[in-house]
């Protein structure tokens, strides 16, 4: 299915792309690590049959280019460019529900504490929140060898590094506008995995917040955050189709299952009206 819209957003330090199927609910899809719009149009296609599905590539990927030299990413400053995205496409009492996944996942907690006012429901599906877990230290020091690996060798063996993480095999191959490999390698990953979500702020929210993980990555390294989120928040973890990226391959069936958890959740408080321009 076509997007019923395709734009351009102005955020600070960036150009954000954004993509609009469907009518009727808002549903903000989220990519994490390399990944844009591109990875969920066969998702979008299908959620659109009955939700307005917004999907966009996050600053420094693909068709989103920075104002500047490219620097470390930060997950706070990518919640508020989704915030910023929801203030421009949705009207002023209207909250989102929201998918994301991997880093888009911390993306979408990162909202869920600090935009409630946007925010109806949230689905974070594996993300990568390494400091949650007892050897934290041991999964950092990882991923600094995935960077090393990268400064010195490039994006290839750095990539096969990271095998680890899904149960030895490389990572899913994944559509994309753009190859994002190195922006990601260079300012993603670390950052990303360093990022601890902000689990007494979390709680309070826990009951409009859904952990998932996907049926074929129960053994995978990738997946035990979202095993310790879910614990800690006092929640069950929902199973979704396929793996780590089971919504590509499967978007049928992965999207049955996400509108089936999202209209478990309750719905959000009063709003509280934000400013146009998301500040």
């Amino acid at each position: 299915m076509d997007a019923l819209e395709i734009g351009t957003l102005a955020v600070p330090g960036a150009r954000l792309h954004f993509e609009v199927r469907g009518a009727g609910p808002l549903l903000l899809l989220i990519p994490g690590g390399n990944s844009d719009a591109a990875v969920f149009e066969r998702l979008a296609a299908v959620l659109a049959a009955d939700h307005r599905v917004v999907s966009y590539d996050p600053r420094g990927n693909s068709r989103s280019p920075l104002d500047g030299p490219p620097t470390d990413q930060r997950i706070e400053v990518h919640a508020d460019d989704a915030y910023r995205l929801l203030n421009h496409l949705a009207t002023a009492d209207e909250p989102a529900q929201v998918f994301g996944s991997c880093s888009g996942g911390l993306v979408a907690l990162d909202l869920a504490v600090h935009h409630q006012d946007r925010v109806r429901s949230v689905v974070t599906h594996e993300p990568p929140a390494m400091g949650l877990l007892p050897d934290a230290g041991h999964h950092l020091a990882f991923f600094d060898d995935v960077y090393e690996a990268f400064r010195r060798e490039g994006i290839a063996p750095a990539l096969q590094k990271l095998q680890p993480l899904f149960g030895g095999r490389p990572a899913p191959l994944l559509p994309e506008a753009h190859d994002n490999s190195a922006f990601f390698l260079a300012h993603v990953v670390r950052p990303s995995t360093r990022f601890v979500p902000d689990l007494t702020a979390l709680t309070a929210v826990a009951e409009r917040v859904v952990v998932a993980g996907g049926r074929d990555s129960r053994t995978h390294l990738i997946r035990r955050p979202a095993i310790v989120l879910a614990e800690r928040l006092g929640n069950e973890l929902a199973e979704f189709p396929g793996g780590h990226a089971g919504y590509a391959k499967y978007p049928a069936g992965f999207a049955r299952r996400l509108v089936e958890v999202l209209a478990a959740a309750p719905a959000a408080a009063t709003i509280r009206h934000a400013p146009p321009d998301g500040g």
